[in-house]
């Protein structure tokens, strides 16, 4: 059947025209599909879904060049908009999955962050309190040596030594919990 022929059948809404197209570029364009996508079951639900839309759209064609050729640029045409689609999504997977390995990195960081604030805090209560109220006024309030000394009306020489004695328990039951950080952050590095 020749092209002008069978695209007035079709024009009409031919279900044998139609029949014959599907008989005669079905295979061909599948194959012609699976070269431009790399998967022959996704080529031939494109060529499906051309001939279909083809068919649906039947008195809405306009067909400038032979059949074939038409057949293959819509072919062609929906295999490059489906693999532009593919490479969107890979993109935006790829940068969902760079922003959630970043977010999970911040996330671990503020936990370790949390339970070092959080056993440091357990340490510092664990100071007799005028030691504990004398580190937390120099380390949490900012004041200096001198200030601590005379708001507590005690010498300097007292305040250093309370500071240098908490910081030496510190010191000693953060180690463990240090080690234990730096190898886990060693693994990761």
């Amino acid at each position: 059947m020749d092209d002008k022929l069978l695209i007035d059948k079709i024009h009409s809404g031919s279900s044998d025209a139609f029949e014959h197209v599907f008989m005669v570029y079905y295979q061909p364009l599948s194959v012609f599909a699976c070269k431009l996508v790399g998967d022959l079951d996704l080529a031939k639900d494109i060529v499906q879904d051309v001939l279909v839309h083809f068919f649906e759209k039947h008195n809405e064609l306009n067909i400038h060049t032979s059949l074939k050729a038409h057949l293959y640029q819509s072919v062609k045409n929906k295999c490059l908009n489906h693999l532009k689609r593919e490479k969107i999504i890979r993109t935006h997977h790829s940068s969902i999955f760079v922003e959630k390995k970043a977010q999970e990195e911040v996330f671990n960081d503020l936990l370790e962050e949390t339970e070092l604030e959080n056993q440091l805090n357990n340490i510092i209560q664990t100071l007799p309190k005028q030691c504990q109220r004398i580190f937390e006024m120099s380390r949490f309030q900012g004041k200096s040596n001198q200030e601590i000394a005379d708001e507590l009306s005690i010498s300097k020489r007292t305040v250093e030594t309370q500071i240098s004695n908490a910081l030496k328990k510190l010191k000693v039951k953060l180690l463990p919990y240090l080690k234990i950080l730096m190898l886990v952050l060693h693994i990761f590095i």
